[in-house]
């Protein structure tokens, strides 16, 4: 009977000091050991993702909700549903615009899932949590940053929309996304419908750009303003007028303004440099109201181009796969070739 007694003994303790080397080895809910690191979280959001890559098939409404673009995602298309129609990337349609070719869209999503997953910043809020709570459609702007080399030079992108709502997926994502690849930072402006708001928030994203150079490690001397039809009226009166119009402190000038099938027709004279295109088949900017601009600001003794191109209609964007394609290249040998002070 003690000799049984004494096997219980042993086996019990054996069981008790087994038991508390394996506790001692499992961290514990509130211990340090299993709070998450940045890396462990972007694994963990990769782990829940519905989609490894997205592709032409994909849902608009699964990138909208995509964890890895968090509140942003839905910033990728238009707030205002009444200006997009289709149900995946594929069958994405815009109001006003032509030529929105399938492969560049699902190319931009990627590129921008793949850098959020690799713990990049892609989306700026431009305003304060103050302001956007004093002006809720202030929670509808930001910038989208497609990066380029470190330090290089900035760009940033408008897209139109007629100032209802802006057609950034093929507007000034595609644009910002072969900047990129060319080396330059470009941003992507999403802004509030309206002429004034736009602008204003424009005039803030620009700002932004200067004050925060350093931490986004880029070059704002020299940056460029780039815009399709409403983004194209944005960044000449901007170009014009500057900042300290729409409300922010002054900032240097744009060295460049990139315009794309717009029907403004004003010149004051204190244009910069300023590189245009359009179709010659377009119904909302007239060919010839672009040219008779390009033709003023020439006069006053400022750098100015037009391309026009035969058949074309509104809203070609990067023309890829028609007779304007590569007028991007020749826009960034424009920009480039414009001079600025070191210290602008």
């Amino acid at each position: 009977m003690k000799q049984n007694r004494k096997h219980l003994f042993l086996a019990l303790l054996a069981l008790f000091l087994f038991r508390s080397l394996a506790l001692a080895d499992t961290p514990q809910a509130d211990s340090p050991a299993v709070r998450p690191r940045a890396a462990d979280k972007v694994s963990a959001v990769k782990e829940a993702l519905p989609m490894a890559r997205v592709t032409k098939d994909t849902k608009i409404t699964a990138v909208m909700q995509d964890p890895l673009f968090g509140d942003w995602g839905r910033l990728l298309f238009p707030v205002d549903p009444a200006y997009w129609d289709g149900d995946t990337l594929g069958t994405l349609r815009l109001a006003w615009y032509s030529h929105i070719r399938p492969e560049r869209t699902v190319e931009i999503v990627n590129a921008l899932r793949d850098r959020a997953a690799a713990g990049e910043q892609v989306f700026y809020d431009i305003y304060t949590e103050a302001e956007k709570a004093a002006d809720p459609r202030k929670r509808d702007t930001g910038l989208f940053i497609f990066r380029g080399r470190p330090g290089a030079r900035a760009a940033i992108v408008n897209a139109g929309g007629g100032f209802a709502y802006v057609g950034a997926m093929h507007d000034s994502f595609p644009h910002a996304l072969e900047l990129s690849k060319k080396g330059y930072n470009a941003f992507a402006l999403i802004y509030r419908p309206g002429t004034q708001s736009a602008c204003e928030d424009l005039a803030r994203a620009i700002a932004f750009i200067h004050e925060h150079a350093a931490e986004l490690d880029i070059d704002a001397r020299g940056y460029s303003l780039w815009g399709g039809s409403a983004g194209a009226r944005m960044a000449a009166w901007l170009g014009v007028h500057g900042t300290e119009k729409f409300g922010e402190k002054a900032y240097p000038l744009p060295v460049a303004v990139i315009m794309q099938y717009t029907g403004l027709a004003e010149v004051t004279g204190r244009e910069p440099p300023t590189y245009n295109c359009v179709g010659t088949a377009d119904s909302i900017a007239p060919w010839r109201v672009m040219a008779r601009r390009v033709k003023a600001i020439r006069a006053n003794g400022t750098d100015a181009e037009i391309e026009i191109f035969e058949g074309l209609s509104h809203g070609f964007g990067l023309g890829e796969g028609t007779v304007a394609a590569g007028w991007l290249d020749r826009a960034v040998r424009f920009w480039e070739r414009q001079k600025y002070a070191p210290d602008a």
